[in-house]
């Protein structure tokens, strides 16, 4: 499985760390085809550094003569035995065991039983008068700026973080400005810690990490850092590690495909190429051709895409190029996709609009002292002017509104939120939108088949900025709804988790199909993924990180459909702002637990039975991080400035 796991996900090469593996690993790593940093059985780290301050005097081993023999035995030791291994291709003297010269003893042993093989060492970066002990660069958790900044400097070795992209939890953001650096011909990659979550699951059912078992003290979930969740089901995560990790890259665009070939050794003859054009996110051609592109060259490939065939009909066309085996192989079947490109062209349609000129003869605008009405046909939006909000919306006997629609600015905190400090920071936007309240309500009838009701609300903070949540509502049961934060520029404020509405609905409407990238979660830093229409739910879209916490986002959505089993539902989908007539997509995602449910547990199974969905349209929402888990903030570029405006614009339709 792990194997497997591995391949088809574009992952090419394992640091064993902290110790050699069992012997079969590497059996199956020379048969599959993957490269092994096999690392000496030592790690000290505790003995030299104690709440990140440095002693290297007590470090072990150092330059300690009596541990010089057991090193070099652990060395020795794992060479003799994964000698022969082809799969071995750099030998590692240990783990966070800070220099000395017991490791110029082991780096020298190294090399006169095996004269050929690197031998890497990331410990000196701690004391650089021993840099003689690796023949690599090695960092962990170093920035890729950082990392830039070495490669720039004409180096004499190459470099690989031993340890980088921090996987814990929600994370693995912003990993393309790591994988961009292979454009330096020294720099060799890196590997992500780690590659499974670490939990134990108890007779009761619970998925178990540190200090559930009275272990005191404890990192609690710390353990939980994989790419894979501890029964060995893939993370969301994974989704971008393929594509940012694929050995073929393709750029579409509307006169073909630059096709990069980052093999070593094989050409993509044995590949195919199948290219497909999404007209609105629905398929309507495809074909599939074989390219010849060299190992180690990019070639750009022509491409005659019948774009005009299908441009009227659609409001935008996405082109896209999947690299897919032409037949299987011991770890994917024929036709397993390798990687993809996409690009996407305008289309000729006009967007969809929703006109109450042929409303039924029942339809009807209320304007009443308490409420305000919009019903036709079945249909009706009712809005509270008591209750500043929306407070029903109804087709026949279904009800869509069990609360008023609140403003969020909120998101649950993702572990990378709690070890960057993002909560301390951030902690007034916790309730900032939840407990806004309105202020102002205006009321402006649309001719006699339309309504506008404007709420203004103050948010829960010291500059009590004013947020409006505008709907617009006709007879037909079409309800136009515009967010709008206008930005703060009153007081130094933190940037914003989220900004949005988060909705209560009934429980029965669980399934979600969207137009957007996908098919799991993505977020602004972590969104390598497909451009279509994908189907999920409320219960699949909650990735069980052990640590209940953000999750289910997708970003660039045109349109989501939120239905029960027997197809009836909530549609809402862009629409254009009011003032600047700019129509762009929305993040959004649909979750049997709010975000204060998720925020308060500490395992799954504290969420209660679900008794309710609820659905998060937003305008935008920070990004993850991924460069650590205990110190770096999600990138500037992925934050969202409390000095800027914010517009969600959506357009709700019940079927």
């Amino acid at each position: 499985d792990d194997i497997t796991f591995c391949k088809r996900h574009n992952i090419n090469a394992i640091r064993t760390s902290h110790y050699p593996n069992q012997e079969y690993w590497y059996d199956l790593c020379d048969e599959y085809g993957i490269y092994l940093i096999d690392e000496t059985n030592m790690e000290t780290h505790g003995s030299w550094v104690a709440n990140n301050i440095e002693t290297p005097e007590t470090a072990v081993p150092g330059s300690k003569p009596r541990w010089e023999g057991a090193c070099v035995d652990r060395i020795n030791s794992m060479m003799r035995r994964d000698y022969n291994h082809p799969s071995v291709l750099i030998w590692s003297l240990g783990n966070e065991s800070f220099a000395g010269e017991v490791f110029r003893a082991m780096h020298a042993h190294a090399h006169a039983i095996d004269p050929n093989r690197p031998v890497h060492y990331e410990g000196s970066v701690h004391d650089r008068a021993f840099d003689d002990v690796t023949d690599i660069e090695s960092r962990m958790y170093a920035h890729a700026d950082e990392i830039e900044e070495y490669l720039k400097s004409n180096p004499k070795k190459p470099y690989i973080s031993c340890e980088y992209m921090h996987a814990m939890g929600n994370s693995v953001g912003n990993m393309d400005e790591y994988t961009a650096l292979e454009r330096y011909p020294q720099y060799q990659g890196g590997f992500i810690w780690d590659f499974i979550d670490q939990a134990i699951l108890d007779s009761n059912g619970r998925m178990c990490y540190g200090g559930d078992f009275g272990d005191r003290p404890s990192d609690y979930e710390f353990s939980g850092d994989g790419l894979l969740f501890a029964d060995r089901t893939p993370s969301p995560k994974a989704q971008d590690v393929k594509q940012l990790y694929a050995n073929v890259h393709m750029t579409v665009d509307a006169s073909g495909i630059t096709i990069t070939n980052d093999n070593l050794f094989v050409s993509t003859a044995d590949s195919t190429f199948v290219l497909r054009i999404l007209a609105d996110g629905k398929p309507v051609w495809s074909s599939s051709r074989r390219f010849d592109v060299a190992a180690g060259t990019s070639e750009h490939v022509e491409i005659d895409w019948p774009i005009d065939d299908y441009r009227a009909g659609a409001q935008e066309l996405v082109l896209e190029a999947s690299q897919q085996l032409t037949s299987a192989c011991d770890w994917a079947p024929a036709g397993y996709e390798l990687s993809f490109g996409q690009c996407v062209v305008a289309g000729g349609k006009i967007a969809d609009t929703v006109t109450a000129a042929s409303a039924a003869s029942d339809g009807a605008i209320t304007l009443g002292r308490w409420n305000i009405g919009a019903r036709s046909a079945g249909r009706e939006a009712l809005f509270s002017l008591a209750q500043g909000g929306m407070v029903s919306y109804k087709l026949g006997e279904r009800e869509f509104v069990l609360r008023k629609p609140l403003i969020t600015t909120f998101r649950a905190l993702t572990d990378n939120d709690r070890g960057a400090g993002h909560a301390f920071e951030r902690a007034q936007w916790a309730v900032a939108g939840k407990y806004a309240r309105c202020v102002d309500t205006k009321v402006e009838p649309l001719g006699e088949t339309a309504v506008s009701v404007t709420y203004t609300y103050e948010l829960a903070i010291a500059q009590r900025t004013k947020v409006t949540i505008r709907y617009v509502a006709d007879v037909l049961g079409h309800v136009d709804l515009h967010v709008a934060y206008p930005g703060e520029k009153d007081g130094d404020l933190p940037t914003i988790p989220a900004f949005g509405i988060e909705w209560m609905l009934p429980v029965e409407y669980s399934n979600l199909r969207f137009y957007g990238v996908g098919p799991e979660e993505t977020y602004a830093d972590r969104k390598h993924a497909k451009l279509g229409i994908w189907n999920t739910n409320a219960f699949r879209d909650r990735a069980p990180y052990l640590l209940p916490q953000e999750t289910g986002n997708h970003e660039d959505v045109r349109w989501a459909e939120i239905t029960d089993d027997s197809g009836h539902g909530l549609r809402v989908s862009q629409t254009a702002n009011t003032e600047t007539g700019v129509t762009k997509p929305f993040a959004m995602s649909l979750l049997p637990y709010s975000s204060t449910m998720l925020e308060e547990a500490l395992h799954q199974d504290e969420l209660p039975e679900p008794k309710h969905m609820f659905l998060r349209v937003l305008a935008a929402q920070m990004g993850v991080g991924g460069d650590d888990s205990w110190m770096s903030p999600v990138h500037e570029q992925y934050q969202l400035p409390a000095d800027q405006p914010l517009n969600l614009d959506v357009a709700l339709d019940l079927f």
